[in-house]
């Protein structure tokens, strides 16, 4: 067993399980309240059903191993649109316990981005860490 596939398995499963988590809350409540956001920043609301795409297909391609990188990229994106859209006024503060506001989209963001450049690794459907996965 590779140590590096077993850390990328980690991270998949970490990042795909904690995003796919705020997919469901949205398949659930709806996505009303993202459709607000983006019409207040000029945007049309229907492009809020593109969170799910963000928050169900990216993490499922990501847990499975198939398509890492492309569903890692597709995560990497919408939390930009979060960030940009809903957290921009929190970008620069600290929270009372001197951690960073945004910690936690940023570790989504930032452990998106490294699985775009790493892939699944060998513990995934593609079973490689080839181009696609």
């Amino acid at each position: 067993m590779k140590s590096d596939d077993l850390g990328k398995l980690i991270l998949r499963l970490a990042l795909g399980i904690l995003i796919l988590l705020h997919g469901i809350a949205k398949l659930n409540n709806g996505v009303a309240g993202i459709a607000g956001m983006l019409t207040s920043h000029g945007l049309p609301g229907s492009i809020a059903y593109l969170a799910l795409v963000g928050e169900i297909v990216g993490p499922a391609l990501i847990i499975l191993g198939l398509f890492t990188r492309f569903g890692a990229v597709i995560i990497a994106i919408n939390m930009l649109f979060a960030i940009g859209l809903a957290h921009m006024g929190q970008l620069g503060s600290m929270t009372q316990t001197g951690g960073w506001a945004l910690e936690l989209q940023g570790m989504f963001l930032f452990t998106a981005i490294a699985l775009a450049f790493m892939g699944a690794g060998r513990f995934s459907i593609g079973g490689t860490s080839g181009r696609l996965n």
